[in-house]
This record gives structure tokens, C-alpha cells and sequence, in this order.
């Protein structure tokens, strides 16, 4: 038999654990949560891994990061995936001035935007950029 990581949570832990797995923000987090949940009632790393079809190495490692670190531990870390192409500090002056020099030409002002700044995106890029500037505008 291994060593037990079995973590202990006081009410006030469980209950954020319990509302993080039904409601958490992320898929990631809510599965880390239910990690959590079914470890503290005792089961062991084979069982838990079953019931969450993962491995027996993920369980554990969750498990030895909350125990190190709590329910901080459980959040994914800064800097994860692909980092975005066009910079809102960086690129917003740019592409508003486009799209006022071309109001009903989202094309042209995309095809504008690449002009002056000489970087490629695409249509779908270019558009929800622009809709995650307005939305910080109107806000």
C-alpha cells in the first residue's frame, strides 16, 4: 500500500470545493475540485482515476498540489496557451484608426491595419478583436 495524501477539508473548504466542481469557471477546475472531493472521502488514487477515466498520476499530483498549496494550488497558472496574436495596449490605436478611415468596410480597414502594421490575421480575428475593443468601450 502507498502513502495516503488523503486531504482534509474543514466545512468552509469543501463547501468552495463543492461549488467550484458544480459552478467553476473552467472544465480544468471543476475536474480538479471533483479530484479533491472524492479524495477526501477516503478512495483511493486507482478509484478516483476510474471514476474520472484519468490517470492515477494526474490524481496524484493534484492531490500533493492542493495539499502544498490549498485551493490556489488547483487554479491554472499565468501564461497557459496560445498567446494572442494582437495586443490590446499594443494594436487598439491601429485598428481603430482603420475602421474609422473605412466605417462600413471591415475588409478594408482589416486590409489597412495589415498595411501599416505589416501583420497578417484573419477576417474572424480581425472582427473579434475589434468586437473585445468595443465591448471594452462601451463598458
Amino acid at each position: 500500500m502507498g502513502r495516503s495524501n488523503t486531504p482534509i477539508l474543514d466545512e468552509a473548504t469543501k463547501a468552495y470545493l463543492e461549488t467550484g466542481y458544480k459552478k467553476g469557471l473552467t472544465p480544468s477546475f471543476c475536474i480538479r475540485c471533483h479530484i479533491i472531493l472524492l479524495k477526501s472521502e477516503n478512495r483511493n488514487s486507482t478509484e478516483v482515476a476510474r471514476i474520472l477515466n484519468i490517470t492515477e498520476t494526474t490524481v496524484n499530483s493534484w492531490t500533493n498540489k492542493f495539499n502544498k498549496s490549498g485551493i490556489k494550488g488547483l487554479e491554472s497558472k499565468e501564461g497557459r496557451g496560445r498567446k494572442p496574436l494582437l495586443d490590446k495596449k499594443k494594436d487598439a490605436e491601429a485598428v481603430l484608426s482603420a475602421v474609422k478611415e473605412y466605417r462600413q468596410r471591415v475588409a478594408t480597414a482589416k486590409a489597412e491595419f495589415e498595411e501599416q502594421g505589416g501583420q497578417k490575421t484573419s477576417h474572424k480575428m480581425f472582427v473579434r478583436f475589434l468586437k473585445a475593443l468595443t465591448e471594452d468601450i462601451s463598458e
